[in-house]
């Protein structure tokens, strides 16, 4: 029977996990409701991973018994912790602190510097970024990329899917006369050399775009979407909390803010803000699909 060899110790990181006793201990109170958790380390209380969860308690204890997360947890002096209604706002605060914080063990929800979308002009699409046009009110954008590399590779994936050719699409220069490679091995339907209307490829076009489209914010202002935590049975004696109800503010996708009192979610209005991609992403489909409790501002 074959015996695999054993692994370096030095390199086995369950073989220095430690259970955190002293974190344990500070979850001791720690409520099962949503909101935002945060570890944080030695050096100047830095925050060193920030994550979300509908029940924080058990979302916390599933760390702890979580033996590749022994680095990070070796690292972490303390947790602290923001309530939320519920599940959108957690998501939300989320996206804002990591961008804010720059927790180290977090590797999505970083700002994009080059936020870009394709537009199309003419028969050919082309890249545009936020930084030039509002995404949450201009028409005819589709999908968000990081980067303009992104943006091309995500429309040679849309090509390669629906057999759309590369040199209609400008990502690929066609010699004067000349069909592209790809329609010798049939992964191009042969607009490039005739045997596909030029008009018929667009439609095609349009039609591989669509699941990609950026929805236009719904609204001619600010909305507060509203957010009630209704507690389990066994947690229903628990006295109540201030973050049982928030009204989450938001303008063009973009999240300014959460408040308890209607009154205080006007101020937020007047934030100023541009497009942002987590934001739309969070919110897109509670507030478009009408599930979402929506008053105006």
């Amino acid at each position: 029977m074959h015996i695999p060899a054993r692994r370096r110790p030095e390199f086995d990181e369950a073989r220095f996990y430690e259970y955190p006793v002293h974190l344990r201990e500070a979850l001791s109170d720690m409520p099962s409701a949503p909101g935002v958790y945060i570890f944080h380390g030695q050096e100047g209380d830095l925050p060193l991973y920030i994550g979300k969860s509908v029940n924080l308690r058990s979302r916390l204890l599933s760390h702890l018994r979580t033996a590749d997360e022994a680095r990070m947890l070796r690292q972490t002096q303390r947790i602290s912790h923001i309530r939320t209604a519920g599940e959108i706002g957690a998501l939300l605060l989320e996206a804002r602190l990591i961008k804010e914080m720059h927790p180290l063990f977090n590797q999505k929800l970083r700002r994009s510097r080059q936020l870009c979308a394709l537009r199309v002009n003419g028969d050919q699409p082309e890249v545009v970024y936020s930084k030039d046009l509002n995404f949450a009110t201009e028409s005819g954008l589709y999908g968000l990329f990081g980067s303009h590399r992104a943006a091309q590779d995500g429309l040679r994936n849309l090509a390669d899917q629906h057999k759309l050719c590369y040199g209609a699409l400008g990502l690929e220069k066609l010699k004067l006369g000349k069909a592209c490679f790809r329609a010798m091995l049939h992964q191009c339907s042969g607009v490039c050399r005739g045997d596909e209307p030029q008009a018929e490829h667009r439609q095609r076009l349009f039609t591989a775009l669509q699941d990609l489209q950026i929805a236009t914010w719904p609204y001619p202002g600010a909305i507060g979407l509203v957010e009630r935590f209704t507690a389990e049975r066994d947690e229903a004696s628990v006295s109540p909390h201030p973050h049982d109800f928030q009204i989450h503010v938001v303008r063009h996708w973009c999240y300014l803010g959460s408040v308890t009192d209607p009154q205080e979610a006007v101020a937020l209005d007047s934030v100023s803000t541009g497009f942002d991609a987590d934001g739309y992403k969070i919110l897109c489909k509670p507030v478009l699909s009408g599930r979402a409790e929506v008053v105006l501002l």
